[in-house]
């Protein structure tokens, strides 16, 4: 069996790519691709044998022209013209001609769109942060899903969502307040999608619980959204309270659910506190000679350098997923 060998643009030669592999790539919604290709001729520019269109590198390089252009705000119907040359849409043919000789294959960049710097990622990053940029809801949703589908939701998280969350966020960092928009869009969106991906809360024991939240002042409640995700997606009972909460909340919060577990998040070394962790860890309750306490976990950047003995720091979230997992297996 012939082995095609990947051109720059990641197209196996004499292959092609679906046009679902294509949308993914793009980060644009499949109706979409076919849409411009049945209104603005910007179909393959041959297909195989049967039904299934096949995708080659020039074909590529016309769609990633148009996702480019369309991301700027330029119409679809202008942009097309403008990738097929300056020829008025109306006037291009459903299917080139034959003879017509092949656009030069763009290489393939690690930016998407308006110089999203990107770096070494997977190709799922590309398109997400295409679909980010264009505030295209339905791509973006369509995107996200099929990686979690894929790769397992640790996976998709660490490989795929943040490395596009980081682009974004260092994007913004460096333009003046633009692209704001962007980022909130984009969390908002990773957010459905982690609820979406989520079974039904585990019921479990009660003494088996893991309490996730962020400490008072922090807001960043996303990465402790993956892991609610991850421990409810291996059975594990889990309860988010989300961002900013009090430390009478928080106490109270411990004592009415007995967890053998309290995750604590912290973005910024401001608003991590070492006190607080070690004052969770101190509680107890329970029977005498029977008392017990929560393995508290201190989670986030904000705690580097601020931890003590008996408060693990888990570098990632497979990290904190196998220690929660291995602190509920192990509670009597």
């Amino acid at each position: 069996m012939a082995v095609h060998e990947p051109d720059d643009q990641g197209v196996p030669a004499g292959a092609g790519l679906t046009t679902g592999e294509v949308a993914r790539r793009l980060g644009v919604a499949p109706t979409t691709i076919r849409t411009w290709g049945r209104r603005y001729g910007l179909g393959p520019d041959a297909h195989t044998s049967g039904r299934h269109r096949r995708w080659t590198a020039p074909d590529m390089a016309r769609l990633e022209r148009m996702c480019a252009l369309t991301a700027t705000g330029i119409a679809p119907a202008e942009a097309a013209r403008m990738v097929r040359g300056g020829a008025p849409p109306e006037a291009v043919p459903a299917r080139p001609a034959a003879h017509a000789a092949p656009r030069p294959a763009v290489r393939a960049r690690s930016r998407a769109g308006s110089g999203l710097r990107l770096g070494d990622v997977r190709q799922e990053c590309k398109g997400i942060a295409r679909a980010a940029l264009r505030l295209d809801a339905a791509a973006l949703d369509e995107l996200l899903e099929a990686a979690i589908d894929e790769h397992g939701l640790v996976t998709a998280w660490t490989e795929v969502i943040m490395p596009t969350l980081q682009a974004v966020g260092r994007k913004w960092e460096s333009s003046g307040e633009k692209y704001v928009e962007v980022e909130h869009f984009l969390s908002w969106h990773v957010s459905g999608a982690l609820r979406r991906s989520t079974p039904l809360a585990a019921a479990g024991r009660p003494d088996a619980t893991t309490v996730l939240a962020c400490v008072p002042g922090e807001n960043h409640t996303l990465p402790l959204e993956v892991l609610a995700a991850a421990l409810a997606e291996r059975g594990l009972p889990v309860r988010m309270f989300g961002g900013a909460l009090p430390v009478e909340s928080l106490v109270t919060a411990v004592r009415r659910t007995g967890p053998a577990a309290v995750g604590l998040w912290a973005q910024s070394r401001t608003t991590a506190s070492r006190p607080l962790a070690q004052h969770v860890a101190a509680m107890e309750w329970g029977v005498r000679g029977a008392r017990r306490k929560p393995v508290v976990l201190t989670i986030g950047p904000g705690w580097a350098g601020r931890t003590s003995a008996g408060l693990p720091r888990p570098a990632g979230l497979a990290e904190a997923v196998t220690l929660l997992e291995s602190v509920v297996s192990h509670t009597p």
